[in-house]
């Protein structure tokens, strides 16, 4: 990965608290793992930011090679990888994605 887009996804990873990678946007997902992620970030009611990484191949491969995580979507919560789908569906359904994120979630 060359330092330009490892420089873009720090930045987009430390400009706000939860970051999601994902495919398609927040109000239009584009596959089922990212709607997954999205609805469970929404039900939770915590903000977040989105990165499309089907606009921008290097960044769809780049953020694979930054994470060593294959798959997308990777959400980042100050600026740490927490996981993919499947650890987010688990996280959120033992109540540790709550706990972990509780600084952040609207009441």
């Amino acid at each position: 990965m060359d330092n330009k887009i490892e420089d873009i996804i720090k930045d987009k990873i430390n400009e706000d608290d939860l970051h999601l990678f994902m495919k398609g946007t927040p109000l239009l997902p584009q596959c089922g793992f990212s709607s997954t992620v999205v609805q469970i970030l929404n039900y939770i009611k915590v903000p977040f930011s989105s990165t499309n990484v089907l606009e921008d191949e290097n960044i769809r491969e780049g953020i694979k090679e930054f994470s060593d995580w294959p798959t997308i979507p990777q959400l980042y919560y100050k600026g740490e990888f927490i996981g993919g789908c499947d650890i987010i569906k688990e996280m959120f359904e033992a109540g540790e994605l709550q706990e972990e994120l509780k600084d952040i979630i609207k009441s």
